[in-house]
């Protein structure tokens, strides 16, 4: 094989760089082989010339022709030195390279370590994947540290100091990536426009909340102005969600009016009626005066900045007093025109229609004052107002619009949701082309179900739809990180305590005592027997909401927030949502062994005799404090009975002596039952100066010398106890009681 000589007249062939490393090695394995022949091949001929010499030397001795053999002699030597310079060359070749071998051969053991790209927050799969090792290399450098094992799943965060020490233990170099530190995502979040220009403005509509007390008569009064019968087909006669109407009077002015919830479980939607709306009118009736809810709704007013109307409803009572309920809201800084206030009253009946037109002119009148104005043109902006999913037309809001102009078609983006509009109604069903600023419109086209309260904007594509809600459910993921990054701290902190405590208390111990102790520990954490389980499983009770509107399913999870019972049976939110019960939610349920509770919504024949099946209860109500009623059982019936002491009757000592039964004596008491009578079966307690002293069974009961089991009222008798260390003295009681036990109540008060 033919090989170019390189620098210095070497012998290895010239490489490119470029070539691969399995190639440059064939290539020097190759070269080597030459080396070895050629050097071995030189060695022969070598070998040969020096036999040939010393034969020719031999017969120098023997041959008369000493001339022509010395002239051929004398050319040899020539020829050796040739073979030995090419011979000497080769050797000199090989041991170079040898050297070379031998300097590289200790490289590897000095070999620098890998690198790995490792940021603050990364998982353990991340970190996993990083040093292209196995998850259970993580877990094993994690063990012995004062990290919780058990606790760590492959999508855990670790701190940076656990991070070091996998890259420690696993004899890696750490380099932190400042990519990841320094990357910051582009906002991509979608916004309200500029103020718009004043002399594109035009006047609008208002929008009124009505708002008040539960029962105090605000639906019955909106129906009166619309003429219809919302409160008779409302459960239990009280409104439990927000509707949202436009009503035209006679006039031609036309009311967009927000009917509230005046339930104390729905706040949450009062306050979010009074951050949308431009007048409060406050519906207070004449015979209750100022309730609970009536002082919220103030609140609410005062915290948005809206000024308020006052209706003063009922007023065709007997018992009605309107200047009483004027002096009470005095107290909260509500000030009527007729004590030298800003705030209009007016006194209603709901019932008669009495004073209705007067009241809706008195809206219009403070609308006016107001100089009410929006903005028709260019993209929409409203608020949900509520949201619900419907069976045949699927995720559906009620909303009302500020700005622009909404018409069908328009791409709609919700907190974390997106729409491209293909259906707008009123509130009467019938469909709408097109919905202009204060005007509210049910809107169909949503992807997912937003939440009631959330902002809506038009966007100019469904890319970008896309891209801002993305944008917004990166930016939650972004901070329920930091929230995770923040707990997972707070816990290595307390291990790390733990551990130090744990070092301190086993440091100065003999590791006998400490084996033992360690031993006594592991046993006490051993687990629960299924009897010990069972017992702790009927203290929690899993349960699973669904409501027919968001703001229901709000006002549920808000007044189970107010839980404080926990200490007695913990109360565990399986699942939560918007929508009929399904075949998923009795599956949850039999998972979790809890209970579904469903409000306004149906659970089909199907669904029921499935849950049945599988033995999961499902109870479904329309009103909602019947809901936490039933709610409030459900807890009850998860708590141990309370064992209760029923008196059967009650004697007193008058005298004390003793009796000797063998080689003992017993002291005994000579009673007078009182009240009732005593029964040797029951149950005994023995009370001196009001404090019990005793409690047990009797030994012996006697009525003069003959033993009994029943002493009346007015007997005498004797007695002795089953302790017999206990001394009577006269005056004592003796109460013969009985124990029952009684089904224990939660004391998880909601408010209402």
């Amino acid at each position: 094989m033919d090989c170019p000589a390189g620098p210095e007249g070497d012998l290895r062939p010239l490489q490119n760089p470029e070539v691969l490393g399995p190639r440059r090695n064939m290539n020097r394995k190759i070269l080597k082989l030459e080396n070895l022949l050629r050097f071995h091949t030189i060695c022969r001929q070598l070998h040969s010339l020096c036999q040939s010499r010393m034969l020719a030397q031999w017969r120098h001795m023997f041959s008369s022709a000493y001339a022509v053999q010395t002239a051929q002699l004398y050319t040899l030597p020539w020829q050796t030195d040739a073979l030995l310079r090419a011979a000497l060359s080769q050797r000199r070749l090989l041991v170079t390279k040898k050297e070379k071998r031998s300097q590289k051969s200790p490289l590897p053991s000095t070999k620098s370590k890998k690198e790995v790209e490792v940021w603050l927050g990364m998982t353990v799969e991340e970190l996993a994947r990083a040093m292209e090792k196995d998850i259970d290399c993580v877990y094993e450098s994690l063990m012995n540290t004062a990290v919780d094992i058990d606790s760590l799943e492959t999508h855990s965060r670790l701190d940076e100091v656990w991070i070091k020490e996998v890259i420690k233990k696993s004899g890696m170099k750490l380099k932190w990536s400042k990519l990841k530190q320094d990357k910051v995502r582009e906002n991509k979040d979608a916004v309200k426009r500029p103020q718009a220009d004043p002399a594109l403005l035009i006047p609008r509509s208002p929008v009124v909340t009505i708002m008040g007390h539960v029962d105090h008569g605000k639906t019955t009064l909106l129906d009166k102005l619309r003429k219809t019968q919302v409160a008779a087909m409302e459960a239990g006669g009280i409104t439990q969600h927000i509707g949202a109407f436009l009503v035209s009077l006679p006039s031609g002015e036309k009311i967009t009016f927000l009917d509230t919830p005046g339930h104390a479980a729905f706040s949450a939607m009062r306050a979010r009626g009074a951050q949308v709306t431009d007048i409060i009118i406050l519906v207070v009736a004449a015979d209750d005066g100022v309730m609970k809810q009536t002082v919220e709704s103030i609140q609410h007013a005062k915290d948005a900045h809206v000024p308020i109307v006052l209706a003063i409803s009922k007023c065709d009572k007997a018992e009605a007093d309107p200047e009483k309920v004027k002096k009470e809201l005095l107290a909260y800084d509500v000030v009527c025109e007729d004590y030298g206030g800003d705030v209009q009253a007016v006194h209603v009946s709901a019932l008669t229609g009495e004073n209705m037109m007067a009241l809706a002119e008195a809206t219009i009148a403070l609308a006016e004052m107001l100089e009410l104005k929006a903005d028709p043109t260019g993209a929409v902006e409203g608020t949900v107002i509520e949201s619900f999913t419907d069976k045949g037309r699927g995720p559906v809001t009620t909303a009302i619009i500020q700005r622009g102009t909404l018409r069908k078609g328009s791409i709609l983006v919700a907190g974390k949701s997106w729409a491209k509009v293909r259906l707008m109604f009123d509130e009467n069903g019938r469909a709408v082309h097109e919905a202009y600023p204060s005007m509210p419109v049910g809107i169909i086209g949503w992807r997912d179900l937003p939440s009631a309260g959330d902002e809506i904007l038009e966007v100019e594509s469904e890319p970008r739809a896309r891209e801002v809600v993305d944008w917004r459910k990166y930016e939650q993921e972004q901070e329920k990180n930091k929230e995770d990054l923040k707990l997972i701290e707070e816990k290595r902190k307390e291990h790390q305590e733990a551990h130090r405590k744990d070092r301190e208390k086993y440091g100065t111990v003999h590791w006998k005592e400490r084996s033992y102790i360690k031993y006594r520990e592991k046993r006490q954490q051993q687990p629960l027997k299924p009897k010990e389980k069972l017992e702790r499983d009927s203290n929690v009770l899993p349960i699973i909401v669904k409501g027919d509107v968001d703001g229901s399913v709000e006002a549920i999870l808000n007044v189970m927030d107010t839980y404080d019972a926990s200490h007695e049976c913990e109360l565990e939110l399986v699942h939560f949502g918007v929508g009929d019960i399904s075949e998923n939610d009795v599956n949850l349920a039999e998972t979790f062994h809890g209970v579904i509770y469903g409000f306004n919504v149906n659970a089909g024949n199907v669904i029921q005799q499935l849950a049945a099946k599988k033995g999961v209860k499902i109870k479904l109500h329309k009103i909602i404090y019947r809901l936490i009623e039933d709610l409030q059982e459900e807890l009850s019936s998860r708590l141990p009975c309370i064992v209760e002491e029923h008196p059967i009757g009650e004697a007193f000592i008058l005298a004390t002596f003793s009796v000797t039964e063998g080689k003992k004596k017993v002291p005994v008491a000579g009673c007078r039952v009182q009240k009732g009578q005593i029964e040797k079966q029951k149950k005994f307690k023995l009370i001196r100066n009001g404090h019990v002293i005793w409690k047990g069974s009797l030994i012996s009961l006697k009525h003069h010398k003959d033993d009994t089991s029943v002493v009346k009222t007015g007997m005498d008798c004797g007695l002795s106890l089953d302790d017999e260390k206990i001394e009577f003295k006269v005056g004592d009681a003796i109460i013969c009681y009985e124990e029952k036990e009684v089904p224990a109540k939660t004391s998880w008060d909601p408010g209402f």
